[in-house]
């Protein structure tokens, strides 16, 4: 049975694909996402649905009687539309929605969407059904539309709408010669003028996988050729429109950059496309790159490379990342893998499709009024610029001559260029654009927002030079921390980053770690790998705030000097016994201690005496153990509990004592509590706090 995904049918409907979704719950039919599939038939219920709640329950019929003989009439209207007329002109020229074209299309078996232009075939069923002539030769309609179908009603005409720019220049010429113009109120990003917004997409991958050359091929510009080696040495934003769209790419040298911005706070991907080679199948670096993905909670789209080559293996590609949690589509999962050669172009409109579609059901939005916010992606020093940043607007719009702020520095921008170097006096939200004017350099990562006036970010950069000195920094989450918020109800677990000499050592020591994971406890492996500890380790630690474990490898210099900056923890081993040892006794730590009550002493009330301003007082004997002046206590009585609380006093005879020991009598003056008898029982306890252990 022929089948449809459903974001296919939200093409051939004119719908979004959150509005085909919905449809689709209305109608309690389940799906798990856009990706899922329909066969005709239901496809055919939803459209005969979205129909119904287009034309307030009339949903247009086409004429039986023509459909059912599949022929013309011999009165049949000739009905001249252009060459390249689509299904959606089409429809237009016959007065009828272009979904219920396209839903006939569908059951005689075309798929083919509203603004496609359709085949021989097709045009010879429109005919049948609509008892038309349909002529593409080019000439324009001169028949007016038949007496027993009413021509559509023409779209009320109405003036563009200024863009903002002009807006505000028509603004200022209303209120001209006024005293005082009201300030404009900033708006929230959900405010009612947020729009949806371009996509920011970051390109990962193994290296020499075709990462930038995909990017060269997208923006039809060489890069590649100018660096050394052919590997991406800068990073660089870059905005690209298809079908209509902007898409903004962030072309960095690999997830180590991607991380870096992590590591400081910066949410500035919106999807991540993982290039794949299909000649050379999953790599160490593919690996690290998923898992960095993964930790930053971004979208996955994977890009299967070089298809043309003569030695490509897709399937084994596909294989290779389900193994790993990227189960595609095709196989009943979620991620998206689209086969590509960026050489050639084939398959780039498909990935570039995919992209989009993730980001509508993304509800990517932002408002051009808030105050405008956003992510220093690079920064230099320019010997003639100056400070230079090339920065992401993700919410309201960035002027010159505004005050901006970041964690580390701040400055009056004095010139903005776009991401071709043309000058520009505004960006909007998604736009890359390099910023002139920082005081310092900015570091990359930082976000970035408006200031009111230069003594306040002369301010405030004085307090984050002051946190950076007192090494007041962000750091890396400790045991203590991992145990503190245990103790809130939590499950306590321990991230690890595991590297090794061998895959052999690997393996062991994923058991070991595996075997020592229980129900109080879990260890979660975020990345693991084979070869020395490198700084996009200590990155990845410090974003998802684990510990990075090392058998018979070392830190690089620059992973050493990371890890200390911050404060990740990197354990080292030469024996596997000795981890398991020295982890054991981590997660034991994170355990909350067990509480043990331990019976200090028990006494009889054997006398009450009334002592002025003391009130009644408790003549006891000491039966076995102490009773202690700092110990709990608690009086019984047939064996129910009165009162729990402290003591007052303890005496002997007239002298005040810490303690008072079997065979001996005692004053007991309990805290608040006077309702005892003779023949009470009195207990001091103390809670002992006690150690878990594991069981491993």
């Amino acid at each position: 049975m022929n089948k449809i995904r459903i974001y296919e049918l939200s093409k051939l409907l004119g719908l979004t694909n959150p509005e085909l979704l919905a449809a689709l719950s209305a109608l309690d039919i389940k799906v798990k996402s856009h990706s899922s599939s329909l066969d005709m038939e239901t496809a055919q219920l939803v459209e005969d649905h979205v129909n119904k709640t287009k034309n307030g329950g009339r949903p247009h019929e086409i004429d039986s009687a023509a459909e059912k003989t599949g022929k013309k009439s011999d009165s049949a209207v000739v009905l001249h539309v252009g060459e390249n007329a689509t299904v959606g002109d089409i429809a237009k020229k016959l007065g009828r929605p272009p979904a219920e074209l396209v839903r006939m299309l569908i059951g005689k078996g075309f798929m083919i969407p509203a603004n496609t232009v359709p085949s021989e075939d097709a045009i010879t069923v429109i005919n049948a059904a609509f008892n038309r002539e349909i002529k593409m030769d080019g000439e324009i309609a001169e028949e007016e539309p038949p007496a027993d179908e009413p021509p559509p009603e023409p779209e009320p005409k109405s003036e563009p709408e200024p863009e903002p720019e002009e807006r505000r220049r028509e603004d200022a010429e209303k209120t001209e010669g006024k005293k005082s113009v009201p300030a404009r109120k900033a708006l929230i990003p959900d405010a009612p003028d947020a729009k949806p917004r371009p996509p920011i997409v970051t390109v990962l991958g193994h290296v020499d996988h075709g990462k930038t050359t995909l990017l060269d091929f997208i923006r039809k510009t060489r890069v590649t050729e100018g660096e050394a080696g052919g590997i991406t040495q800068h990073i660089g934003a870059y905005k690209v429109e298809y079908n209509g769209n902007r898409i903004v790419f962030l072309d960095t040298p690999g997830h180590e950059a991607f991380t870096s911005m992590r590591a400081r706070g910066a949410s500035v991907t919106d999807i991540a496309v993982l290039v794949v080679a299909a000649e050379d199948g999953v790599m160490p670096q593919t690996l690290e790159a998923v898992n960095h993905a993964k930790a930053a909670g971004v979208p996955i789209i994977v890009a299967i490379n070089k298809v043309d080559k003569p030695d490509a293996k897709p399937e084994r590609v596909r294989q290779q990342l389900s193994d790993h949690g990227l189960v595609p589509e095709e196989w009943g999962g979620d991620v998206i893998m689209v086969e590509i050669s960026a050489k050639t172009g084939h398959g780039v409109d498909n990935l570039l499709d995919m992209v989009l579609l993730v980001a509508e059901m993304g509800e990517l939005k932002a408002s051009e009024s808030v105050a405008a916010t956003g992510v220093v992606v690079e920064a230099n020093l320019d010997k003639g610029k100056g400070p230079v940043a090339s920065v992401i607007v993700q919410q309201g719009t960035l002027r010159r001559g505004n005050i901006v702020a970041t964690d580390t520095s701040w400055g009056k921008i004095r010139a903005m260029l776009d991401d071709e170097g043309r000058p520009t006096a505004a960006a909007g939200p998604g736009s890359p654009i390099e910023v002139l004017g920082f005081e310092t350099v900015p570091m990359p990562g930082e976000t970035f927002r408006l200031i009111v006036s230069e003594r306040e970010a002369k301010d405030l950069a004085a307090v984050a030079s002051r946190r950076e000195v007192s090494g007041q920094g962000r750091g890396s989450m400790t045991l203590e921390e991992l145990y503190s918020r245990m103790q809130t109800g939590d499950t306590p677990r321990l991230n690890v980053i595991l590297k090794c000499d061998v895959q052999g050592s690997l393996e062991a020591f994923h058991s070991t770690l595996m075997k020592m994971s229980s129900d109080a406890v879990r260890i979660n492996i975020i990345h693991e790998g084979v070869g020395r500890i490198s700084g996009s380790d200590v990155d990845l630690a410090a974003v998802s705030r684990a510990v990075i474990i090392g058998f018979n490898v070392r830190p690089d210099a620059n992973a050493k000097k990371l890890s200390e900056a911050e404060n990740v923890q990197i354990r080292l081993y030469r024996v596997i016994y000795d981890m398991q040892e020295d982890i054991k006794s981590a997660l034991e730590g994170m355990l909350a201690p067990t509480l043990r009550e331990n019976t200090v002493g028990t006494a009889e009330i054997r006398n009450i005496f009334k002592i002025p301003k003391a009130g009644r007082i408790a003549g006891c004997f000491v039966r076995d153990g102490a009773i202690k002046r700092s110990a709990k206590i608690r009086v019984v009585r047939d064996g129910i509990v009165l009162w729990d609380g402290s003591l007052s006093s303890l005496r002997h005879f007239k002298d005040d004592v810490r303690e008072i020991s079997a065979g001996n009598e005692c004053g007991l003056n309990f805290a608040g509590f006077q309702d005892f008898r003779e023949g009470d029982i009195v207990e001091a306890y103390e809670m002992l706090s006690e150690k878990q252990t594991l069981d491993i």
